[in-house]
């Protein structure tokens, strides 16, 4: 007879075979040990057909033959480990596995790599005009702060929206902030609804530790410089 498809399904595999029926029982056991692990005297063979499941088993498994069941192409083979859980072996365990890690060295001289795709595109730090970028960057930041009249003590509003105005409490870096590259200020908020209390990434900018988040840290083209006081929101409201 030919060989017949069946999916084969255990606990950690699941892949199609190709059975042949003139094998014995024993055969098949031998068989799926190296698919899935599982050696053949802790298999419990199942066939799941339309009329159920089927067990593959006999008294006599060195002389029954597959063609005694009904081999179905694509019918799924299950396959059971019996073993207590703590004989298994977990393959899905790969903390004992050493990890191979290529030399640094080995790496530099591969063509097909992302380091070698950034050196032909000359983009991060292969980038020659990368330097005056980040000091074009830097310059501008600080121009802004010129020109806006930023200084540490002065009132402003931040990102031109009224209910969000301040004191600015710091101008300078923060390294805390990822890509940080050039200057910040931070402004202490009339309102708390800032992002902090005046200090990022453990680091304290201005004030004490509060709960109340009055603190932001923005852009200088964020900020705009003025007497704006205080809002009162009981200015509007009707004498009684």
């Amino acid at each position: 007879m030919a060989d017949v498809p069946l999916y084969v399904i255990s606990e950690h595999t699941s892949s199609e075979r190709r059975i042949t029926p003139s094998w014995t029982i024993a055969t098949l056991r031998s068989k799926l040990e190296p698919i899935t692990g599982v050696p053949p005297s802790s298999q419990k063979l199942s066939l799941k057909t339309a009329a159920g499941n089927i067990p593959i088993e006999a008294a006599d498994e060195d002389g029954t033959h597959l063609t005694s069941f009904p081999l179905a192409p694509y019918a799924e083979l299950h396959v059971v480990d019996v073993r207590p859980a703590a004989a298994r072996v977990n393959y899905n365990d790969t903390s004992g596995v050493e990890k191979y890690v290529l030399p640094e060295e080995e790496y530099e001289k591969k063509t097909d790599s992302v380091l070698a795709w950034k050196k032909a595109q000359k983009l991060g730090r292969f980038d020659p005009n990368a330097p005056s970028l980040e000091q074009a960057r830097i310059a501008a930041h600080e121009q802004e702060i010129q020109r806006r009249g930023i200084q540490v003590g002065k009132r402003c509003r931040v990102g031109g929206e009224d209910d969000r105005r301040g004191v600015i409490r710091y101008v300078g870096e923060v390294a805390e902030i990822p890509n940080s590259l050039g200057a910040w200020v931070g402004v202490q908020l009339d309102e708390p609804v800032g992002k902090n209390d005046g200090s990022i990434g453990g680091k304290r900018y201005w004030g004490e530790e509060s709960q109340m988040k009055h603190g932001v840290f923005v852009r200088p083209e964020r900020v705009e410089v003025g007497d704006w006081p205080v809002l009162n929101d009981l200015e509007d409201l009707e004498e009684i």
